[in-house]
């Protein structure tokens, strides 16, 4: 006698098994990442802090990986264009943006951002904390930081001071020092971080504030002049060099961060991989005193931490912006 049960019951089980099969097809895609090389978009030009870092970052990524990491620059508008590109891109995990804090700064600071940068960003992880040096030219009379004020107050509107954009940390520093202090200095944007070196030795500028990386080598070189830090507090690299809190007033407390996303909807099992691996990375003693030597703090943590940084941090440095009265050129 024929089973009569049969065909309506294959009838209902092959739709529930043909869509739990299906179900398992991006798990198993997963499952496969990376099957080929890793993009990491640096919003910034060759040279620059995040790119020196970045390219750290890649080679090691790359060995835990088993794929190659290329790193990208994708400078301009002050990080935006490479924000930009990382948003847009397929969020498979093969397009990565590291950014510094510039990336929740630009929002106040430009008229039309074409992203979101909480929305439009599944956060990876929180890399490090990097402060910023007050430097003036080995030849400067100024010896400090009350020196500096001093001259400006002599000479106002006379002094000029560098950064690598307008909207960079660089800029905001020194505005965020203009006010504070309350001088009249004028303020020259170029188009990266290095350039702020060469417009202090040759006398376009006579003060600035690059990041740590960048400025350390020229003081140590004899050719640049420390005044102080912009960090929580001093630097092992520079013991002797006091933070601008020390040597102006409490409160001035300004440090770049660097951060990896990647684009918004990347699969969290992607994430949380490259997470791991990063955290590995951070966690590897050779790495971690390279990055101290260059005067960084190493953070790492969860995606979630990251993310919840980079909301509180959105909201203290739009009102930084605000106070410091910085506008983009």
């Amino acid at each position: 006698m024929p089973n009569r049960s049969f065909r309506p019951t294959l009838g209902f089980l092959l739709p529930a098994m043909l869509g739990a099969a299906l179900a398992l097809v991006p798990a198993a895609a997963h499952a496969q990442y990376p099957a080929k090389p890793v993009r990491i978009v640096v919003p910034f030009i060759p040279g620059s802090a995040p790119d020196v870092l970045a390219r750290n970052v890649g080679e090691r990524l790359s060995a835990r990986l088993g794929q190659p990491v290329v790193v990208e620059n994708r400078g301009g508008a002050g990080g935006n264009i490479g924000a930009e590109v990382v948003a847009k891109a397929p969020a498979d995990g093969y397009t990565l943006l590291l950014a510094t804090s510039s990336h929740v700064v630009n929002p106040s600071l430009y008229a039309k951002v074409n992203y979101d940068p909480v929305r439009d960003f599944a956060p990876v992880a929180l890399l490090i904390k990097m402060p910023s040096l007050l430097v003036v030219p080995i030849d400067s009379p100024v010896r400090s930081v009350a020196g500096l004020i001093d001259l400006a107050k002599a000479k106002p509107g006379q002094l000029n001071y560098g950064s690598g954009g307008s909207g960079s940390l660089a800029h905001l520093s020194g505005a965020t020092f203009q006010a504070t202090a309350a001088i009249d200095v004028v303020h020259i944007p170029y188009k990266g971080a290095p350039e702020i070196v060469t417009s202090l030795l040759s006398g376009q500028t006579q003060y600035a504030f690059p990041t740590f990386s960048t400025a350390l080598p020229q003081v140590r070189g004899g050719k640049l002049r420390a005044l102080a830090v912009t960090g929580a507090r001093r630097n092992a690299q520079l013991p002797d060099i006091p933070t601008m809190q020390e040597a102006t007033s409490p409160g001035f407390v300004l440090e770049a961060w660097f951060g990896l996303w990647a684009p918004a909807g990347t699969p969290p099992d992607i994430v949380r991989r490259l997470n791991a691996d990063v955290a590995a990375m951070l966690a590897d003693t050779e790495f971690r005193a390279k990055l101290a030597a260059d005067g960084s703090e190493v953070v790492g943590g969860t995606p979630e931490e990251f993310a919840a940084y980079v909301r509180s941090e959105a909201l203290k440095w739009d009102r930084i912006v605000r106070d410091s009265g910085a506008k983009v050129d």
